[in-house]
């Protein structure tokens, strides 16, 4: 399953990639982009843990970028 989710209050590129290197870690995940110019986040995973994932990706980008809110 891919599924793109909009971002709110992401403030830099830096940040961006290091959200996109943290998820790419998650168990689960096939692939991640984030793009700091459409402030959008792209999420392929398996099908039946997405939303498992989802939460996961949330924490792990709350610590990188505590202002950043994913909306699901």
């Amino acid at each position: 399953m891919r599924k793109t989710f909009k971002l709110e209050d992401l403030d830099c590129a830096n940040c961006a990639a290091k959200m996109e290197s943290a998820v790419k870690n998650i168990d689960g995940v096939k692939d991640c982009t984030v793009s700091f110019m459409s402030q959008k986040m792209t999420v392929e995973a398996d099908d039946d843990k997405f939303d498992d994932i989802m939460k996961k990706a949330v924490k792990v980008c709350k610590k990188i970028e505590p202002d950043c809110i994913i909306i699901l």
